[in-house]
């Protein structure tokens, strides 16, 4: 059910003001350092954004997402990695609410309402990016439980989570998801933090390489109950089709962002006694990041749009992922050019953006994987008689 416009316009203003307010003015600080914005997640928390696409129900505020879109884009434009610190958690509530028992969702969502019992998501392996089929993590049943072994890679706020969904094979090689319960921190029976890892950009958040030996999980905390093994990597290709359009709406902030500091300074800087927004070169270059925003943002829209009307969207979603992450990136670089060396300085915002914008071209899947997804639904669409 689509939100109401008006309370979703409210909810994004107020986004937006905060964002202006508060985030702008003093994410350098955090940014730099790769320390945790706790005040910032703090706002999140009282704004209720981590039960934004949580059902009433359970006690969230149900929003659609084409509105969740447009609260990431907000995030993204002032901090990229608040929108991290969200979206993992996001699919794990989606998750939970798609494919998990009616125990499963009574148990986990209401307490996932409020930011106090984050989720994160787990899937990447060392040796197993984009290859789903290659995963290793091993589930043996042992009784009422299972035992996990194995490494996971790249995963998002995984100390600061007391959920993981994580995917592992069961002995008859099918993948499923089990959700596995810790206390936040680095390590928790069985479960380790065998390596942090330092990154260009999105910084503040964790990302890290995990380790599961001899890791006893609830047969319980299977997501989906008996039905939901052997199902893991569809249940999480599901959820992945609505974050690849969370990571569009990722990049339209960033792009946003870069492309409103390319036209303040465009208008500010002068050489050879006038504004450099003055010299034609420069004013073809905003003119196609305009236009490369805008095609994105709507791209993006379309998507979410067409997910909130039930219909399937994976190849919407990944043509707007794919359309969008490669503009911001082009966008960020082209920022980053008019500024000229103060643009490669920590002065300005815009060196932030340049290494913030790879990230959405790479993460929940890489553009060469979003066109291999787009060119197998074409093919399903349009069939040769």
């Amino acid at each position: 059910m689509a939100t109401d416009q008006a309370l979703a316009d409210e909810i994004v203003g107020t986004i937006r003001a905060w964002v202006d307010r508060d985030v702008i003015p003093n994410v350098a600080e955090f940014e730099h350092a790769d320390e945790f914005p706790q005040a910032m997640f703090d706002q999140m928390c009282e704004f209720g954004l981590f039960g934004s696409t949580i059902a009433p129900e359970y006690g969230g505020l149900g929003l659609d997402v084409t509105t969740y879109a447009r609260i990431i884009e907000e995030l993204s434009r002032g901090f990229m990695s608040l929108a991290g610190i969200l979206n993992t958690h996001k699919i794990g509530a989606t998750m939970i609410g798609r494919f998990g028992t009616d125990e499963q969702k009574q148990r986990f969502l209401p307490r996932m309402v409020d930011g106090s019992f984050r989720a994160a998501f787990s899937l990447s392996e060392p040796d197993a990016g984009s290859d789903t089929g290659a995963l290793r993590c091993r589930a043996e049943r042992d009784g009422d439980e299972w035992v996990l072994n194995g490494t996971k890679m790249w995963v998002t706020n995984g100390v600061r989570a007391s959920l993981v969904m994580l995917m592992a094979r069961t002995p008859e090689g099918r993948i499923t998801c089990f959700l596995v319960e810790k206390e936040p921190g680095e390590s928790f029976e069985g479960i380790s933090v065998s390596k942090k890892i330092d990154k260009l950009g999105y910084k503040g958040l964790e990302t890290v390489e995990m380790a599961y030996v001899d890791h006893k999980v609830p047969h319980a905390n299977v997501l989906g109950g008996d039905d939901g093994i052997g199902h893991g990597q569809q249940y999480a290709l599901s959820a992945l089709e609505l974050g690849r359009i969370n990571i569009a709406a990722r990049a339209v902030g960033v792009a946003q962002a870069a492309f409103e500091a390319a036209m303040r300074y465009a208008q500010q800087r002068e050489t050879f006694g006038r504004p450099i927004y003055d010299h034609q070169a420069i004013q073809f270059k905003l003119a196609e990041m305009a236009t490369k925003l805008q095609a994105a943002r709507l791209m993006t829209y379309d998507a979410a749009e067409r997910a909130d009307a039930g219909e399937r969207v994976d190849m919407e979603a990944g043509m707007a992922k794919l359309f969008a992450s490669e503009a911001a990136f082009e966008i960020a670089t082209e920022a980053l050019r008019i500024h000229g060396g103060n643009g490669y300085t920590t002065e300005f915002p815009v060196e932030r953006y340049f290494r913030d914008t790879p990230l959405m071209i790479i993460g929940e899947g890489t553009s060469e994987i979003q066109k291999l997804v787009i060119a197998r639904k074409l093919r399903d669409r349009y069939p040769v008689d």
